[in-house]
């Protein structure tokens, strides 16, 4: 029996068994196996056969953006709309297939946008040229999910599926479980919170099934057995996702008004241009960039040429930007703008800098 056939079975039985109190070291250990064989689903395999068209894009700019979805959402427009990159767009399907990639200029950033070939059910198990896209998906910053606001919320169910058993988890943060495996001593098991979905027998048989019979672990909050797995399994990728359901001008104000009210969501249409500002303000503020703009002594700051940082970037972090030794040589900064009680104020290398704060670096 292959691979996918085991899954499969696994996840057949996964339906098949009623959830409660009886069946949930089952239904655990079952999830433990699945995780497992998923893991071996996406390991490259060994024979490497002949070298095809290259897919992943080498990272540029501030931040890396993975716009993804089903063929024939309009993935290929708004890549045209959003920057000067023309990539091939027709009312069939599979018009792109290779990773396309642009450059969206706002505020003073350069955001590089992927347009990544659709993804079809099953992309996780290889199908279509889902394992490649869904890869170069995990090394963004931010995902935009373009969904067709005429098909409901199929779609969006699907993506999330696909994304969910290669690892990707969307706009959720990290298990905090102290999880790390020892060379002996049995387990040792804690919880800082009282625990309604796992217990140390669960926890227990979860790890033998991954061989691991000696490891500390504590919860710190009250985790799900999938998130517990998530810990031990190590490769998992959590980042925001914003949800563009895009031709909004095909359906009714009820239904545009219902799903701009989702959490993550925004809605546009390519076709007329509408709500794309609005989309890339949504994607700076999931993005957590902020400019900061530099000032020579006895000068004017300079508006024209800010530096792009990540929010809670410290004066290190600027100096480093700068130049590499600067650091070294810093003696102290001065400080104009929303990060300071004052302006300006005399800050060290730790001070957090704060969206459009202007900055004088003085050296020793």
């Amino acid at each position: 029996m292959g691979i996918l056939e085991k899954i499969a079975e696994i996840e057949k039985e996964i339906s098949r068994t009623q959830k409660n109190k009886a069946t949930e070291y089952h239904l655990g250990l079952l999830k433990a196996k699945l995780a497992k064989y998923r893991a071996q689903l996406l390991e490259p395999s060994k024979s490497a056969g002949a070298k095809g068209e290259g897919f992943d894009v080498m990272k540029s700019g501030d931040a890396r953006v993975a716009l993804i979805g089903f063929p024939s959402v309009g993935k290929s427009t708004f890549l045209s709309l959003m920057t000067s990159t023309e990539s091939e767009s027709a009312s069939y399907e599979f018009t792109t297939l290779t990773c396309i990639p642009g450059v969206i200029e706002y505020k003073g950033a350069n955001i590089q946008l992927l347009d990544l070939p659709g993804i079809i059910e099953g992309a996780a198990q290889g199908k279509g040229r889902g394992r490649q896209v869904i890869a170069v998906a995990r090394t963004a910053d931010v995902v935009i999910m373009m969904l067709d606001a005429t098909k409901g919320d199929v779609q969006r169910e699907l993506l999330e599926k696909e994304l969910e058993s290669v690892g990707i988890r969307l706009n959720r943060t990290k298990p905090n479980i102290y999880f790390k495996p020892k060379k002996g001593g049995g387990l040792s098991y804690n919880s800082t919170v009282p625990l309604t979905h796992c217990s140390e027998k669960l926890v227990q048989l979860i790890l033998h099934e991954y061989k691991i019979f000696n490891a500390e672990v504590l919860f710190r909050e009250d985790s799900t057995p999938d998130e517990f797995i998530d810990v031990i399994v190590g490769n998992r990728v959590y980042m925001p996702c914003l949800y563009v359901y895009n031709k909004v001008d095909q359906i009714s104000m009820e239904e545009v008004d219902r799903l701009a009210r989702r959490p993550h969501s925004v809605v546009i249409s390519c076709g007329m241009k509408l709500n794309l500002d609005y989309l890339l303000e949504t994607l700076w503020e999931y993005l957590a960039l902020i400019c900061i703009y530099t000032k020579k002594r006895g000068e004017r700051p300079d508006f024209n040429d800010a530096i792009i940082m990540r929010r809670g970037a410290s004066v290190e972090h600027v100096c480093h930007r700068i130049h590499r030794t600067l650091a070294s040589q810093f003696k102290y900064a001065l400080v104009w703008g929303t990060s300071t009680k004052y302006s300006p104020q005399r800050v060290g290398l730790t001070h957090i800098m704060e969206h459009e704060d202007v900055i004088q670096i003085v050296k020793k």
